[in-house]
């Protein structure tokens, strides 16, 4: 009915979850001794905006001048309405009729 699993795929699954589990335990016991305020503390509350910036940035820039547009449309919503889902769909929406209609 159900083929075996080899024992090959058995040990890198282990594998894969031990090295996993000792990557997280380890950034646990390493914040620990990170200083928890000043200059340290402002650069680590700044970094997932960061991340973020430099994942949606290169897409900005593919899409031209309409994604220009469409990021600053998504801007101008969230900024407006703090509503990040209606500011994503937003922006989706002026890629998604730009690429509809072939612009």
């Amino acid at each position: 009915m159900f083929p075996a699993i080899k024992p090959q795929v058995l040990v890198a699954v282990g594998l894969a979850a031990c090295v996993t589990y000792s990557l997280r335990l380890g950034g646990l016991l390493l914040a620990s001794r990170f200083p928890r305020s000043g200059r340290f503390r402002r650069g680590m509350d700044a970094l997932p905006g960061a991340l973020l910036f430099s994942l949606v940035l290169p897409s900005i820039v593919a899409e031209g001048v309409w994604g220009l547009m469409a990021a600053a449309l998504t801007a101008i919503v969230v900024l407006r309405t703090r509503n990040t889902l209606a500011a994503m769909l937003c922006g989706m929406l002026v890629i998604f009729a730009v690429r509809k209609m072939g612009l």
